[in-house]
């Protein structure tokens, strides 16, 4: 039976338009207090009851809006923030579309009560009442959304305990809050206050407020960044490696004021972090990006969680680098303590070392995640040997030429003087805050790595042809996606040579994975799969990287070898010049301060 094609009535409109910006009441907080921030509140108050079922009022001091508006502000399509197609291309406010309150009402017993100055001579409106009446009320608005799906019970059966339900709410109160630190927050459940957060004036405020929501550890331990060039700007908090997390849940990025989450950010911090997090842990940040508001488009998807960067490639790079700048100075200074907490469980994996080992095995705990370690790679050390300077002396040799220093001749570094070398692994050393405990494997580690890298990065990078070329089958999309970046590919040492219009034929690979049993045409596809999603892969550089750090685990400092205290101090002074040497290469802290 032919069904006719019929206009839908305005209020299932709304209801189907429900089910894309409604999901929860967590989803309802967001669209209006978003207004809220919008219509320049200063302080905005949000009541929930039963988890948001039963009830969500949002009461704010901003503009306010005109009686006259009421009416027009529960249409569809209504709203002040867009008035023609160029302006979606600069979208600096939170809403836009003109969707959220129709949509809201037509699931809840809706009303609307608001004052555009002083005078107490507010209006009001019910969703199921086309009459405005008059009402005392101050200068702002109060939204109040009662009996949630009251009327659509499929999706209220969806929903899950009040508790859960209200969790969700407090985390969207949240990470608004987080966004804008000029507005006072106040959050209340079922008449109980959750937090009431004053207006920040300055960046000790912001701190305290970030330090009451994330909690004080997070402060503690992240650094704080300021950083601008190129049209873009960044700021925030970046977690130290040491603050890793098993789950990212402690990962807030914001694009001019709106939470996002986003891949090609995501893959950016990730990158920054490749050198000092062990694998299976997540960095924490709070940042702030915030650029023209032409070169991002937020109108991608109705929650507006997601935004789509004009210039992808340079937004991406801007942010690695910058982060990877900061990341690198995470080494003993004047200013910094220690690597905080590194003992604490609830923050952390990390466990003390082992404390038995022999000459030439070193066995580290499997619940660090590290593998035991039966012998030398000789086949890694010799692919790389004819490529560093002074190629005649083993990887070993780094450190130990000092002369003795004269400790009351110079003022106290930051990791102080060496004074004893205990249970073969560790040097204790004296600074002016107390005592410094170094693990010397993890330090050696360290220094030695980030001079292989240094070292490989000045000799360049030499392709090693192979015995049997691979030929690699792949589409049309893919053999010209290796065309444009033919010159990628030659400058880490790879030669792919076109075949044919969906082949190729890898001929050359970079030396140093010669002996790292690297599935060459896997590598390939990867490759592909980065440059088509980022406009850039950082693959071959994380291979070789992998291949020199894995020698410089091997040419560190084995448990019981006796060092002088010349030695145990050049130690020391090269971890104080040595970027990242807060973390072996695994993520491991290298050295704790032990206060007096």
């Amino acid at each position: 039976m032919r069904k006719q094609i019929k206009q839908l009535p305005s209020h299932l409109i709304n209801q189907i338009s429900a089910g894309e910006v409604v999901e929860r009441p967590a989803s309802v907080v967001k669209e209006l207090v978003e207004n809220s921030i919008d219509a320049s509140a200063s302080h905005i108050k949000i009541q929930i009851e039963s988890g948001g079922v039963k009830l969500i009022r949002i009461q704010d001091n901003g503009t306010g809006v005109a009686k006259a508006e009421l009416s027009l502000a529960l249409s569809r399509h209504a709203t002040s923030k867009v008035r023609q197609l160029s302006d979606l291309e600069r979208i600096d406010s939170m809403g836009f579309r003109g969707e959220a309150l129709p949509s809201i009402a037509s699931i809840s017993r809706f009303s609307i009560c608001s004052a555009i100055d002083d005078s107490q001579a507010g209006w009001c409106l019910k969703a199921d009442s086309d009459e405005v009446m008059p009402q005392g009320h101050p200068r702002g608005t109060t939204v109040e959304v009662r009996d949630l799906f009251y009327n659509t019970p499929a999706r209220r059966k969806f929903l899950k305990t009040e508790k859960t339900e209200f969790n969700h709410i407090e985390k969207v109160v949240q990470r608004l809050a987080m966004g804008r630190f000029d507005i006072g927050f106040e959050l209340e459940h079922n008449g109980r206050n959750r937090f009431n957060l004053a207006s920040a004036k300055d960046h000790q405020q912001n701190q305290q407020r970030v330090g009451q929501l994330l909690g004080k550890p997070f402060i503690e331990q992240s650094v704080y960044i300021e950083e601008q060039g190129i049209g873009l700007k960044l700021v925030g908090w970046v977690g130290l490696p040491t603050f890793s997390r098993s789950q990212a849940d402690m990962q807030y990025f914001y694009v001019n004021g709106r939470i996002v989450r986003d891949r090609l950010v995501t893959h950016a911090v990730k990158q920054a972090y490749q050198d000092v997090l062990y694998h299976g842990r997540q960095p924490t940040y709070l940042l702030y990006l915030t650029l023209d508001p032409a070169l991002v488009d937020v109108n991608v998807h109705p929650t507006k969680h997601e935004v789509r960067f004009r210039e992808g490639r340079l937004v991406h790079d801007f942010l690695f680098q910058r982060l990877h700048h900061a990341l690198a100075q995470t080494k003993p200074t004047t200013e910094a303590v220690s690597p905080p907490n590194v003992f604490d469980k609830s923050q952390s994996s990390i466990k003390p070392l082992a404390t038995s080992a022999t000459q030439n095995e070193i066995n580290i705990q499997p619940s660090l995640g590290f593998r035991q370690v039966k012998e030398k790679p000789a086949a890694f050390r010799a692919s790389y040997q004819a490529q560093r300077p002074n190629n005649n002396k083993p990887i070993e040799e780094v450190i130990f030429n000092a002369p003795e220093i004269n400790q009351e001749a110079v003022e106290k570094p930051p990791l102080g003087f060496a004074k004893a070398q205990i249970h073969g692994i560790f040097i204790i050393a004296e600074n002016e805050n107390g005592l410094i405990m170094v693990d010397i494997h993890a330090a050696h580690e360290r220094i030695t790595y980030e001079r292989l890298k240094s070292a490989y990065a000045t000799n360049g990078i030499q392709s090693q042809p192979l015995l049997v070329p691979i030929a690699v089958d792949l589409n049309t999309q893919e053999v010209e996606l290796i065309k444009q970046h033919q010159h990628f590919f030659t400058s880490y040492g790879m030669h792919v040579e076109r075949l044919g219009l969906e082949q190729v034929v890898i001929r050359d690979i970079p030396l140093i994975l010669q002996d790292a049993a690297t599935d060459a045409e896997q590598l390939l596809r990867d490759l592909i799969a980065d440059l088509n999603t980022y406009g850039e892969s950082n693959r071959l550089q994380s291979e070789s990287d992998a291949v020199l750090s894995k020698m410089a685990c091997y040419g560190a400092i084995r448990a019981n070898r006796q060092l002088s205290l010349a030695e145990m101090n050049t130690l020391l002074r090269d971890m104080e010049q040595t970027d990242r040497s807060n973390q072996c290469n695994h993520g491991r802290p290298t050295w704790i301060q032990l206060s007096i």
